[in-house]
C-alpha cells in the first residue's frame, strides 16, 4: 500500500491544488498523472517500466495483421487505411503491417499519439506513418482498420463508492502530506445503476467516460466508413464491482500514490459496459480472452513454424507463446474486442 508521500514535482503541485479548492476527483489524478508520464519519456521495455505483448514477441502484431488482412479480403479488398491508437514503439503496426503484405494489403497507416517521445520512436519503425494528436482527424473518406493494444486501461477512471450515506464520489484528499483516498460530499446514487445501488458499504464501482466516448465514436465512424475495430487490453468481460486502479514503476507494482506522474496507472477495462455501447450504435461485437483469440488465430503452428526455423530460438518462442496464451499470465487477464458493422463479414478467431 502506497505511503502517500511523494515527492515528485507533480505531487507537490496536486497537493497545493487540494490545499486550495479541496480533494480532487480520482479521474483528475489518474489523467494528469497519466498525461505528465507519457509524454515525457518512452515507458517500454527491459529499460522503461512494463512490457506489452507487441514486444514479447513478433507472432502478436502478426496475428493482428492476419486477421485484419482476412476480414479485408472477405469484404471485397477496399480501398482502406490502418489505424493505431497508443502505439506504443511502432512495433506492433510494424510486425501487423508486414503481415498483412504478405496477403496484399498495403493501407496508408494513420498512428495516434501525443507523445512527441513515443512519435519518435514510432517514425523509426514505421517510416511512412501519419500521426495524430486524436481520432478525431483520422480519415474519414474510406474503411477504416482501427487497432488499440493496452490503451484503454490508461484512460482515466471514475471512481464511486458506497457509504453510510450512499454512493459518493471517491477523491484523492491529503491527511497531512500524504494523499489519501475519501469520499466527495455529493449523492452520486442517481449515476449508479439501479441493479448496483444496494451494495454493501465500502463497494467500490469504476467507470471509464473517456472509454465509453472511444468506443461510441469509433463504432459511428465503422458503421459509416466500413472497416473494424480490434481492442486488445487487461480487463473483464462480465459486470463487476471493485478498484483495480494500480501502478507500475520499473516492471514493479507499486503504490496509486508513490510517484504521480513518474509511473504507470492502469485500471481493468469494462469489456461488458464498451461492448454493450456499440451494440447500441448498431454494430456487432465479439469478445473472447486473448489466450483463446491467439490460439483460434493460429498462434500455435506459428510458433511451431519459427521454432522449426530456428532452432536455437525454440525455447524463447516457447516461453513468449505461453506467456501471450497461457492461463494465470496474459493469455486470461487480457480480453479481446472486435467490432464490425452488422451487415458486414465476422471477424476470425471468435468462437
Amino acid at each position: 500500500m502506497s505511503k502517500g508521500g511523494s515527492t515528485t514535482e507533480l505531487a507537490a503541485s496536486f497537493r497545493r491544488l487540494i490545499e486550495r479548492h479541496g480533494p480532487m476527483p480520482v479521474s483528475r489524478y489518474m489523467g494528469e498523472s497519466n498525461a505528465r508520464y507519457y509524454t515525457s519519456r518512452d515507458p517500454l521495455g527491459a529499460g522503461g517500466d512494463f512490457t506489452t505483448a507487441p514486444e514479447i514477441s513478433q507472432m502478436f502484431g502478426e496475428m493482428v495483421g492476419l486477421w485484419i488482412a482476412d476480414l479485408w479480403s472477405r469484404s471485397g479488398r477496399p480501398d482502406a487505411a490502418y489505424a493505431e491508437l497508443g502505439p506504443g514503439r511502432g512495433t506492433l503496426a510494424r510486425d501487423a503491417l508486414r503481415a498483412m503484405a504478405s496477403q496484399g494489403l498495403r493501407p496508408p497507416i494513420h498512428l495516434v499519439e501525443g507523445s512527441a517521445a513515443l512519435r519518435e520512436v514510432q517514425a523509426g519503425a514505421v517510416a511512412e506513418a501519419q500521426f495524430h494528436e486524436s481520432i478525431d482527424t483520422l480519415p474519414d473518406d474510406r474503411p477504416l482498420y482501427i487497432v488499440a493494444n493496452e490503451f484503454l486501461d490508461a484512460l482515466p477512471i471514475r471512481q464511486l463508492v458506497m457509504t453510510e450515506r450512499g454512493w459518493r464520489e471517491r477523491m484523492v484528499a491529503l491527511d497531512g502530506e500524504r494523499f489519501v483516498f475519501a469520499a466527495g460530499p455529493n449523492p452520486m446514487d442517481d449515476a449508479v445503476p439501479e441493479g448496483r445501488r444496494a451494495a454493501e458499504v465500502g463497494t467500490v464501482l469504476e467507470t471509464c467516460p473517456g472509454a465509453a466516448a472511444v468506443i461510441e465514436d469509433i463504432a459511428r465512424r465503422i458503421d459509416r466508413q466500413g472497416g473494424a475495430a480490434l481492442f486488445i487490453d487487461y480487463g473483464y468481460l462480465e459486470p463487476r464491482t471493485g478498484e483495480t486502479l494500480q501502478a507500475v514503476k520499473a516492471h514493479q507494482k507499486v503504490g496509486v500514490f508513490d510517484a504521480p506522474g513518474e509511473m504507470d496507472l492502469t485500471a481493468l477495462v469494462d469489456f461488458a459496459e464498451l461492448a454493450q455501447i456499440a451494440r447500441r450504435e448498431g454494430l456487432a461485437v465479439e469478445t473472447a480472452t486473448q489466450g483463446a483469440w491467439l490460439d483460434a488465430m493460429g498462434l500455435g503452428l506459428r510458433a511451431k513454424a519459427l521454432s522449426e526455423r530456428s532452432p536455437a530460438h525454440a525455447d524463447e518462442i516457447a516461453r513468449a507463446y505461453k506467456r501471450l496464451t497461457g492461463t494465470g499470465e496474459m493469455g486470461e487477464l487480457f480480453k479481446v474486442m472486435a467490432i464490425t458493422p452488422r451487415q458486414a463479414p465476422r471477424g476470425a478467431g471468435f468462437g
